[in-house]
């Protein structure tokens, strides 16, 4: 690995030898060439983007040790298999080892045998690291700090830790060494404030999409018989899948149930043992069972990519949140789905949860749960809702929503929207979506005659339609950007351009009415797909034995992705196996014999099943 010579051209060379890759994801290429020629970096990039390969692929072609920061000591474990599992040298130091451990990770990172070295952020900082550090400096080097899960820098971000905000000491004590961070979502003040906090010195930011192409998006309206109605829907998923609950009480109940219908399924959250969280986690990742029913505590230390549904049982409190609890499913790019059961009645909960907060966080609270709300009760694509949030723009018929894939009748609501909107101009853009409804609808609320909004000529004009109705449009001309709403804590209505353009009547409106969902038709396979069906169940229990016998997640071994394409190619020879992404040199040499053994004995049993009919 030392004698590689560290050449831009030969980037997709060493990308195949080290991770068995053909070719980099979209931004890829472009990042690793700014870290290999030692620049701070800022990379936000969605789960399932390849954000890891951004910085390992450079630590190998880097002189030096690679540090790596991250928060949990699952994710740090996961990814050390994963390098170790592809012949490459990485180790951690965390409070999981012996001091002998520790001792011998030490001795082999002095003896060159190590590029990457994960910690935690504290040990890192830890007044007993130092001396170690100062070692590792003068006799290896460090050729750069990478930052995983960087949003925790920040107390805007989803999840800060305050142990994260003390990284800032790198940039003084360490100003020679380059800081990389790394982090799936980060909206554009999270962003300033990971660079100001970091000190990074005229970062390369990297923002690619947060659309996740391969995953479907679903509302489910919650019935009552709501237990019955998730066992449904199970029944028809495949695969690994994470259920999320809103309480502790619920996890449990629903994991209860899901075993007593003979399905195997594991609860976690926060009230239960330490040992007993990390056995579920273990159990679930090596595809022991097959479900885990959690609170928002599970996930970020899980790193498993063939997750293949994600559920939320509960509304989840804001669209961050979800977006990243979602986000876990289908992290190897295969198809995967993402469903939200929908109820008032959730929201009242939530509701009574952020009544209980100071009342400084109430209003911020509040603006957070509309916004949930108005995704999960809108007619427009969901990756449009969602991208909106983060400031991308999505053009919509992403053909991979419950909206998209079952549109709704269309209407013209052209001169509702112009009513919608000359009412928010009278109101001289200082009030939120209810108060324009309660006018329109001619509402004899005090605060309507405080402001004497009875007076105004849209007052009243709206009685026609129904509140939904309104609300729904309302949350329709925000979603397709016809009209701004604030976000400072205060949802303000505001007409911009395209507002103007409707009521000027050079836009018309067209909105989707409310309809059931159908069920999805199950379109079966055609017999060769059948084949390659079969053929992949056994490569995947081929996996599983391998895996077992190793003590690691059978995901380390090869993805689903990698099955399929030798399920589909069937390679009979090690020359042939060689070319599929994701085996490079070290597998190949590891698992090449007994996968293409498995691939030979079954192609046999099918021309002799042929043969025998």
């Amino acid at each position: 690995m030392s004698t590689l010579v560290n050449s831009l051209s030969n980037l997709e060379t060493y990308l195949k030898y080290f991770f068995g890759y053909d070719q980099f994801r979209p931004e890829q290429r472009k990042i690793i060439e700014k870290a290999l020629a030692d620049q701070d970096l800022l990379v936000i990039m969605p789960t399932g983007g390849g954000k890891s390969l951004c910085f390992q692929l450079p630590a190998l072609l880097k002189p030096g040790l690679m540090i790596v920061i991250s928060p949990l000591i699952a994710l740090m474990q996961d990814q050390v298999d994963a390098l170790q599992d592809n012949g490459i040298g990485a180790t951690y130091l965390n409070s999981s080892l012996s001091f002998l451990e520790v001792q011998e990770r030490e001795k082999q990172i002095f003896e060159n045998k190590i590029k990457l070295l994960y910690v935690a952020p504290e040990r890192l900082l830890g007044d007993r690291f130092q001396d170690f550090f100062h070692r590792l400096i003068t006799q290896i080097g460090v050729s750069a700090f990478a930052i995983d899960e960087a949003h925790c820098v920040s107390e805007w971000g989803h999840d800060f830790r305050p142990e994260y905000r003390q990284l800032s000491q790198l940039r003084q004590q360490y100003p020679q060494i380059p800081i990389f961070a790394f982090t799936a979502t980060a909206t554009k003040r999270v962003q300033k404030d990971i660079i100001d906090q970091l000190k990074l010195h005229k970062p390369s930011v990297h923002l690619t999409s947060f659309n996740r192409p391969n995953l479907y998006y679903e509302i489910i309206p919650k019935e009552k018989r709501s237990y019955e109605q998730l066992l449904k829907f199970i029944k028809t998923l495949k695969g690994s899948g994470i259920i999320y609950c809103m309480s502790r009480k619920m996890v449990d109940e629903i994991s209860d149930r899901l075993q007593e219908d003979g399905i195997k399924a594991l609860p976690y959250h926060a009230g239960m043992g330490d040992e007993n969280r990390r056995m579920n986690q273990t159990q679930f990742i090596r595809d022991e069972v097959r479900i885990i029913v959690a609170t928002v505590a599970f996930g970020m230390g899980i790193n498993k990519p063939d997750v293949r549904f994600v559920i939320h049982y509960d509304l989840p409190r804001n669209l961050e949140s979800y977006y990243q609890e979602s986000g876990r499913a289908g992290r190897d790019n295969e198809p995967a789905k993402c469903l939200l059961f929908f109820s008032f009645g959730d929201l009242k909960k939530i509701e009574y949860i952020i009544q209980q907060k100071a009342p400084s966080e109430q209003q911020k609270s509040r603006q957070q749960l509309r916004q949930i709300v108005d995704y999960s009760e809108g007619l427009a694509c969901r990756r449009t809702i969602v991208l909106r949030y983060f400031g991308e723009d999505f053009s919509g018929n992403c053909g991979n929503c419950d909206n998209c894939c079952y549109p709704r009748p269309l209407e013209d609501w052209t001169i509702e929207a112009q009513k919608f909107l000359s009412c928010v101009a009278r109101c001289k853009e200082r009030f939120g979506m209810m108060h324009i409804i309660d006018v329109l609808r001619g509402s004899r609320k005090q605060k309507i005659e405080q402001y004497q909004h009875h007076l105004l000529s849209t007052y009243g004009i709206g009685k026609d339609r129904t509140l939904d109705e309104w609300k729904q449009l309302g949350v329709f001309l925000i979603h397709q950007g016809f009209l701004d709403e604030t976000t400072d804590g205060y949802s303000i209505l505001k007409l911009n351009a395209y507002s103007w353009e409707i009521l000027r009547k050079q836009r018309n409106v067209t909105l989707a009415v409310k309809s059931k969902v159908k069920e999805k038709t199950d379109t079966r396979d055609n017999p060769r797909a059948r084949d390659a069906e079969l053929l992949f169940e056994s490569l995947r229990s081929l996996r599983q034995r391998i895996a077992k016998s190793q003590g690691i997640a059978p995901y380390v071994v090869f993805g689903d992705s990698s099955l399929k394409l030798m399920a589909q190619s069937k390679p009979t020879t090690l020359e042939e196996f060689a070319a599929i992404s994701g085996v490079g040199r070290y597998k190949l040499q590891q698992y090449g014999e007994q996968f293409v053994k498995e691939i030979c004995t079954f192609c046999q049993q099918d021309d002799d099943g042929n043969g025998s009919a």
